[in-house]
């Protein structure tokens, strides 16, 4: 067995319990969230019309990040998915490293998720706090992702299949009234016509667009862990990939031109996002109950981005365990296959970050900044260890193949190099280098601390 093998091999005993079907729902799950119901305003801000372009180069830059990855996960399906392919392909520290930020960004990310899901439920119920729907929904995420792997599928697939019922009646009903279909038309005049014209705050503000729309694809990544419990990743991942594909361009790209078309950018873009440009878009169409409909939607996004990302943690905890860089007992899987002590401490921690939150917004902006700076961070790991893979396989031996191998990739580093470093730039966004710089390095001395602590032993 070569040591790629070992690798992979000591991760094994995951139930392979999720479909094809499944996986895809999973993945646009992952990518169609809060991001794109609001803060898709805050991007309209910053580029004006030119936001769907802002969009576009945010999905080229996860198109090539996710193809690079599932190239990788076809050929090696393993829970620990991408930090087991650091490990493999570049050294034990990116392994170790990608993992625990990967894990840390999403906890927080979690943690805000459930208290955004209080937030919503207010919307019904004013009388009752949002600490108590947090922390009931938490709750009830981390039992289901515990049991079977199918259940936790199976409830994924509907609250996806929630989100993208909810874009394809929006795009229906913006598209019948800016064509004009029993109605007078609305036109496209809002793209040019406004003052600025289709790009108001010209480069600079369809770059800051872009950062905006990257943290709306951040989650594709999802298909590629699922790998490992897939009866027949060498199909399954491939036609999720292409079907989840074609189906962001169309929602997100069309989606944003509807809502930059219907409604004057100036009414819909803000720094401060108080409604979703989508509900206005549903009121302005007379949809009786447009914003109770909204508010569920975005209900769903969120409880649906708890259940795939308290999947993703429990899987890089159980990763890390299994290749020794945590408790042995994060390792254990029970019964049904699921890595349930992994996904339990997870939990644990995903409640305190909830609380966190409550307790003063500020230290949870901190927290934050983690899950912007680690989440780029990933991506960027992920591509190296795709150009490092791709050394030592030829072309012909891989199942998938990406095209344009290494110009995509090489593109794809520069573009989010220049995120990150705009980011470190922008007052807006600085919080995340604030916190995400002491982080590796603190990541980076437990790791020499934990090395230096094994040659002892």
């Amino acid at each position: 067995m070569t040591d790629e093998d070992a690798i992979i091999e000591r991760e094994a005993g995951l139930s392979k319990g999720l479909t094809r079907a499944q996986i895809t729902m999973m993945g646009l799950g992952g990518a169609i969230g809060t991001g794109l119901f609001m803060g898709s305003g805050i991007a309209i801000g910053y580029a004006g019309p030119a936001v769907v372009v802002s969009y576009a180069i945010a999905a080229f830059i996860a198109v090539i990040m996710v193809f690079s990855l599932s190239e990788m996960a076809v050929m090696h399906p393993a829970a620990g998915s991408f930090g087991v392919y650091a490990e493999t392909y570049l050294n034990p520290w990116a392994g170790y490293a990608v993992r625990y930020t990967y894990w840390a960004c999403q906890v927080v990310a979690i943690g805000g998720e459930a208290v955004a899901a209080g937030t919503y439920m207010g919307f019904w119920l004013p009388g009752v706090p949002v600490w108590i729907w947090s922390l009931g929904f938490a709750v009830g995420i981390i039992f289901l992702n515990s049991r079977s792997v199918k259940n936790f599928g199976t409830v994924e697939y509907w609250f996806a299949l929630i989100k993208v019922t909810a874009i394809i009646l929006f795009i229906i009903l913006g598209g019948a009234a800016i064509l004009g279909v029993a109605q007078p038309a609305v036109g496209f005049h809002n793209l040019t016509g406004l003052p600025g014209g289709f790009a108001p705050h010209g480069l600079k503000g369809i770059w800051m667009g872009t950062m905006m729309g990257i943290f709306s694809f951040i989650g594709v990544e999802l298909i590629a862990v699922t790998a490992a419990e897939t009866p027949d990743p060498k199909t399954a991942i491939p036609a999720a990939l292409r079907s989840m594909t074609a189906r962001l361009g169309l929602f997100y790209l069309v989606g944003l031109t509807i809502v930059v078309s219907f409604v004057p950018w100036t009414e819909v873009g803000a720094k401060v996002v108080s409604e979703s440009p989508f509900v206005k878009v549903f009121e302005y169409t007379h949809v009786p109950y447009a914003a109770a409909i909204m508010n569920f939607v975005v209900l769903t996004a969120a409880l649906s981005s708890m259940n795939a990302n308290t999947y993703l943690t429990g899987r890089m905890l159980f990763s890390l365990a299994r290749g020794n860089y945590a408790p042995r007992q994060f390792g254990v899987l029970n019964k049904a296959g699921a890595p349930a002590p992994a996904v339990l401490f997870s939990g644990g921690v995903i409640l305190a970050c909830a609380m966190v939150s409550r307790l003063t917004p500020l230290a949870y902006n901190y927290l934050f900044g983690i899950a912007l700076f680690g989440a780029l961070f990933v991506w960027i790991v992920i591509l190296l260890s795709h150009l490092a893979f791709r050394r030592r396989h030829r072309p012909e031996t891989l199942p998938v193949r990406m095209p344009f191998f290494p110009v995509l990739q090489i593109v794809g580093l520069i573009l989010i190099g220049a995120i990150l470093a705009t980011m470190g730039l922008s007052p807006d966004f600085n919080v995340s280098w604030i916190v995400g710089i002491p982080w590796v390095l603190l990541l980076t001395a437990a790791y020499f601390l934990w090395k230096r602590r094994q040659g002892r032993v």
